[in-house]
């Protein structure tokens, strides 16, 4: 006999599908688990904040969007460099990736506290390109935080170059005074016979 209450049948049509009926179905395929890698193992953040990057299309003339994501201020452990890595936040894609070098110059742009432009030399396509990016954040104090962030970091790199040139010419200067003092020493053996030979004539002309 028919009912006249759907609702009433959806309910026993329910009932009847989550009714357990003590079979045990295997997995067609198994799938193992898998190390993710992301290059960042080796590095500490400095910095990680969300943003949205653009980069200046040159043929268009024009900004074009590279993504919505976190961007970041790593430092690697061992080296010391520190590098500017932007992910967009669904894809994971890198839309930025480059060194934090003492030439970058970063300011705000167009007058808008909550951006800000720079150069660098970019390798987020697999290869170095020279970019211009622009970041746009949420609140004025996150951009000003990067921003003091990045400038402190490059003036760092100034200074830890400087010391090595500097090193590096102390070392130089070192090896060669040490060249020059080893050659004296090597030609002080051959004057020593000359020395004897000319006692030994002074010596014959005394005796005749």
């Amino acid at each position: 006999m028919a009912s006249n209450n759907p609702d009433r049948e959806e309910e026993e049509a329910a009932a009847g599908e989550d009714e357990d009926t003590g079979a045990q179905v295997a997995p067609i395929v198994t799938l193992s688990e898998v190390a993710v890698t992301t290059g960042e193992e080796e590095e500490d953040v400095l910095l990680d904040l969300k943003a949205k990057l653009y980069r200046f299309d040159k043929e268009g003339n024009q900004w074009k969007e590279r993504g919505t994501g976190s961007v970041k201020l790593l430092k690697h452990r061992e080296t010391g460099k520190v590098r500017l890595v932007m992910r967009q936040v669904k894809t994971l894609k890198i839309c930025a990736n480059h060194f934090v070098l003492p030439s970058i110059k970063i300011q705000e742009h167009a007058g808008n506290d909550k951006s800000c432009v720079w150069h660098a030399l970019d390798f987020a396509d697999g290869e170095l390109k020279e970019e211009m990016f622009c970041i746009r954040f949420g609140s004025v104090e996150s951009c000003k935080k990067f921003m003091e962030t990045v400038e402190a970091i490059a003036e760092s790199s100034e200074k830890k170059e400087e010391k090595e040139s500097k090193d590096a010419a102390d070392t130089a200067g070192l090896l060669d005074k040490l060249s020059v003092d080893e050659s004296k020493t090597e030609k002080a053996p051959e004057e020593v016979p000359a020395a004897a030979a000319a006692a030994a004539a002074v010596k014959a002309d005394d005796e005749t």
